[in-house]
């Protein structure tokens, strides 16, 4: 079953592998003028139809039915009238329909043999169904006509819904349809490409929580960072990632034998003191107490893997009750019998999941020792590599963005920042990683454009704002 959020993910992420937009709407509507010919053949028919990409399946399917039935009535109503189809392929096929369009209409007087093809509203519709589409679907859910729903019946999920007999679904059924409410299913192949299902890729940014008009600081999302002791740039480059990726605020918890340095790097961030050079146990009630007032937490970047450090992060995961990310030397923490709850992701490198599984991984081995790790855990792993892996153990996406240049010291500090941001943000922890790897390897291929082999982390961080506008 796919999510409603999903569908324009698949379609922008089709288009990125090859199959335009175009040529998924000439398959959907070929593909529903072959059921409504073999249910109803010859039988008149009349597509009512919204303004957007639903609509636009429904304009190809009127033209090749037109095409093969010279002598039956196959006619357009517009909802709303021409100029108000927002899509520009939708717009395109109407006007390659050149039949019959109806402006005006009397219910009332419909012919019982024709079939209604309710090609109204589309996936993702909530809430209170306006005009005039209220009463278009209170109209002809009053008629004893057949009527056959593209996709989803118009309306579900809603306050009023089309009650169809039939619904031709594509690629798959979408969430919440059944045969109670969206009548007979059928399910057909529209020609997406296996690696717009099972790969990252722009559409990927259609999940990013844009934030509310309305909101207030602190509503998009306040992030915790623990890192830093050895190494002082680690948890500002998480920080500023985690900024560029849209957060309100960052905390930074850092030993205070580094605070004014980290400070240092940007007028945003947030600084928090813990005694002494490292992080140890005798911080962690101060860390649990940061954390109430933060939506995640990023622990790792910059620790070190001093003893009494590993053990302060094992007391973090036990006790920490917001969602995190561990990545770096916080790892070193973990193992196979490690619980998480919260949810949890882990981002480790090849050798650190290695270390994490306390075996070798043989060529090909990281998609069934990821699985099988996270398998009825709360935790998704990003396992980092020439391609991402990311999984929660029943769902998965490979991430083959990046370039070689990003091999550079402090990439993975960014993509906990992205990844720890978004789950700041709302997403779950699976949506935060998938969309985290493509953000972050999107960015590094774009700054790679301009810096080639001299690419550092940020670069990718300053680029980062430039996928919005894409």
């Amino acid at each position: 079953m796919l999510r409603f959020d999903e569908v324009a993910v698949i379609d922008r992420n089709a288009e990125y592998r090859g199959i335009p937009a175009e040529e998924l709407m000439e398959n959907a509507g070929k593909k529903l003028a072959e059921v409504i010919t073999d249910k109803f053949s010859e039988r008149p028919v009349l597509f009512v139809c919204g303004t957007g990409n639903n609509g636009g399946d429904a304009y190809v399917a009127a033209r090749y039915l037109r095409d093969e039935w010279d002598s039956v009535d196959i006619r357009l109503y517009l909802v709303k009238s021409e100029k108000d189809i927002r899509s520009e392929i939708a717009a395109k096929n109407f006007e390659r329909f050149e039949g019959e369009v109806i402006e005006d209409i009397e219910w009332s007087e419909i012919d019982r043999n024709t079939v209604i093809i309710d090609a109204m509203l589309g996936t993702g519709v909530k809430g209170e169904i306006r005009e005039p589409y209220r009463s278009v679907i209170e109209k002809i859910n009053g008629l004893d006509n057949p009527v056959v729903s593209v996709d989803v019946p118009s309306g579900l999920g809603s306050d009023v819904k089309i009650d169809p007999q039939l619904t031709v679904t594509f690629h798959d059924i979408k969430e919440g349809m059944n045969i109670e409410n969206s009548g007979k299913i059928e399910i057909e192949d529209i020609g997406i490409p296996e690696k717009a299902l099972d790969h990252t890729g722009p559409g990927d940014m259609f999940l990013y929580p844009s934030p509310e008009k309305k909101s207030h600081k602190g509503e998009n999302g306040r992030l915790l960072v623990v890192g830093g002791g050895p190494y002082k740039g680690a948890p500002a480059l998480t920080a500023k990632a985690a900024y560029r990726t849209g957060v309100d605020l960052v905390h930074l918890a850092v030993p205070s034998s580094i605070v004014d340095v980290v400070a240092g790097y940007s007028p945003e961030f947030l600084t928090h003191p813990l005694e002494g050079e490292k992080l140890e146990e005798k911080h962690v009630d101060k860390i649990l107490s940061l954390s109430k007032d933060c939506d995640s937490i990023v622990i790792g970047p910059g620790l070190g893997d001093d003893e009494d450090t590993i053990k302060a992060v094992e007391q973090l995961i036990n006790e920490v009750e917001s969602p995190m990310l561990i990545d770096a030397d916080a790892l070193k923490a973990v193992d196979e019998n490690t619980d998480f709850d919260p949810p949890a992701v882990l981002t480790p490198h090849r050798g650190e999941f290695e270390m994490i599984l306390g075996d070798e991984l043989r060529e090909g081995d990281i998609e069934r020792r990821a699985n099988s790790f996270v398998r009825g855990r709360s935790v998704v792993l990003v396992v980092k590599g020439v391609e991402d892996y990311i999984t929660d153990g029943e769902q998965y996406r490979w991430n083959d963005l990046g370039n070689p240049a990003m091999t550079v010291g402090g990439t993975g500090d960014v993509l906990s920042g992205v990844i720890g941001a978004l789950m700041s943000k709302g997403l779950d922890a699976f949506t935060a990683g998938r969309v985290g790897a493509y953000m972050t390897t999107r960015a590094g291929d774009k700054a790679f454009e301009d810096v080639r082999w001299g690419l550092i982390p940020e670069d990718i961080i300053e680029t980062i704002p430039a996928l919005f506008k894409e």
